[in-house]
């Protein structure tokens, strides 16, 4: 009886506020995206030298989903933002969950070449898997490897 009339006041509240009623009821989360872009003649990984990362300033490539876009969009678009490349082949590698943010990776081939184009970047670099900078993360070697070893 109870969910029953929860239901019926619920559907005579108009759709703009119960969406409101949702998103201050509902714990918030970030989305990014990030990929692990190869270049096509030795399969090696760009990284990318972040201003805003200290302490592990080599990074794989990528950055936050705007409003409403697409995450292979939102890849396309950070990636050209950061270092003028296009994309080919780009395929989801997973999504993972990190506290209150959601993480997806992609895999994919450079187009072009990469020249930092935004000032969050300090430089780009391709390295091999087994080369990266000290800078890197664990965690991006990590996720380094389940993307190279997915098919």
């Amino acid at each position: 009886m109870w969910k029953s009339l929860v239901s019926r006041v619920w559907r005579k509240i108009p759709r703009r506020a119960r969406l409101q009623i949702i998103r201050a009821t509902q714990k918030k989360f970030t989305v990014s995206v990030v990929a692990v872009i190869t270049r096509g003649e030795d399969g090696r990984i760009l990284l990318l030298d972040h201003l805003l990362r200290p302490g592990a300033s080599w990074a794989l490539p990528g950055g936050f989903i705007e409003a409403g876009e697409q995450p292979e969009a939102a890849i396309r678009r950070e990636i050209r933002e950061e270092t003028t490349l296009e994309l080919e082949n780009v395929r989801l590698v997973r999504v993972r969950t990190i506290r209150r943010h959601i993480e997806i990776v992609f895999r994919a081939e450079a187009k072009g070449a990469a020249r930092p184009s935004s000032n969050e970047i300090k430089q780009a670099g391709w390295f091999a898997p087994d080369e990266f900078p000290a800078e890197a993360a664990a965690v991006q070697r990590r996720i380094v490897t389940e993307a190279l070893n997915q098919k």
